[in-house]
């Protein structure tokens, strides 16, 4: 890394000059440093921080904000016939069962309309009680449970924020669980992110709108506002070589992004209007992350940044620098951008202006 001074006065000559939505000119790179000594990690601990990262001050991550305890009630089967003055929340809480999965369970469609003397099946499992604060990863990691599998059982969806008093199904069977199974809760990926980083609030609170200044922190317990639509179309993060594009890859695996080749503290601009919905490091593999949400259920991602310039809760304007790019989680300065509608990652490359 280079020298802080050196670095101090990059960034503030940046901040200072005038940001556009355009693409950023390629420069020169540098020659690439060699890969850090790798690191053993526990996979049933919490995920580490990269070393090499620096960020603005940032709170506690809003899933270590609030601990969940694992008390949630084993319910039998059965079936409930409706009283007058019932509702589906009120049928739950009489019978321990989520209102979301009795309605699925019974093919109601919103606004859930129920009818005194209708028979409803109640599904039987263990549903865990939502407190506020809690987060789906908070969750999912109480439980040993993968989070993308109580998404997909519960049926969630759209803005991904858990309401106080629900009461989500918790899969699978602790006695049969293997190791790897538990693990999976506590490896990170930017799908439980979107889907499972934002705080419980109450059923008819809403979140809290962002804030235009790094300055000012939201707390770790808010939920913070996406916007509601998409405005206008994305724009290149940054200008340089495409060094992997989307899709499969020879190893077999497949890339949700592209890989752009980039100088060392290249800015990284946000491709679109939108709120931050994380910054941190805490998915080794894309060091240095800045997910931002653009609305209309769109997201963007952008990774091994080796500065983190905003604060989760921030509205960013398009062609705003969000980072500067880094080599953290690989070896040479890149940018990983990726960009997801709903919970599927696309190519971006359609979406993007041609060069």
């Amino acid at each position: 890394m280079r020298g802080n001074s050196n670095r101090a006065g990059l960034i503030a000559a940046l901040v200072l000059a005038p940001l556009t939505g355009g693409c950023i000119p390629p420069g020169a790179a540098p020659a690439a440093r060699p890969a850090p000594e790798p690191r053993q990690v526990d996979p049933t601990s919490a995920p580490r921080r990269e070393a090499d990262v620096s960020a603005l001050p940032a709170p506690v991550s809003a899933w270590e904000a609030r601990r969940v305890t694992a008390d949630a009630r084993a319910i039998a089967a059965s079936e409930y016939v409706v009283v007058p003055g019932d509702t589906l929340r009120r049928i739950a809480d009489r019978t321990g069962a989520g209102s979301e999965a009795i309605a699925r369970a019974n093919n109601l469609p919103p606004p859930y309309t129920i009818r005194v003397g209708q028979r409803l099946s109640i599904p039987g499992g263990r549903y865990h009680l939502v407190r506020s604060g809690e987060t789906g990863i908070a969750i999912a990691r109480a439980y040993g449970v993968d989070w993308g599998r109580i998404v997909t059982e519960n049926d969630l969806a759209e803005p991904f924020i858990l309401r106080t008093g629900m009461r989500l199904l918790i899969p699978g069977d602790p006695r049969t669980m293997t190791l790897e199974e538990r693990a999976a809760a506590f490896r990170l990926d930017i799908d439980d992110i979107v889907t499972g980083g934002q705080p419980a609030i109450a059923e008819t609170a809403r979140p809290t709108r962002p804030t235009a200044s790094s300055a000012r922190i939201l707390p770790p317990d808010a939920a913070v506002a996406a916007p509601a639509t998409l405005r206008g179309g994305f724009a290149w993060p940054a200008r340089g070589t495409i060094i992997r594009r989307f899709g499969p890859i020879a190893s077999g695996e497949r890339s949700d992004g592209i890989k752009i080749a980039v100088p060392l503290d290249t800015p990284i601009l946000a491709a679109a209007d939108g709120t931050v919905a994380y910054v941190g490091s805490e998915i080794p593999s894309l060091g240095g992350l800045v997910i931002l949400q653009h609305g209309s259920g769109w997201t963007s991602v952008y990774g091994h940044a080796g500065q983190l310039l905003v604060q989760r809760g921030q509205s960013v304007k398009r062609g705003q620098m969000i980072a500067l790019s880094g080599d953290s989680g690989t070896t040479r300065p890149q940018l990983h951008f990726e960009l997801r509608e709903g919970r599927t990652p696309v190519d971006p490359l359609p979406r993007l202006p041609s060069r």
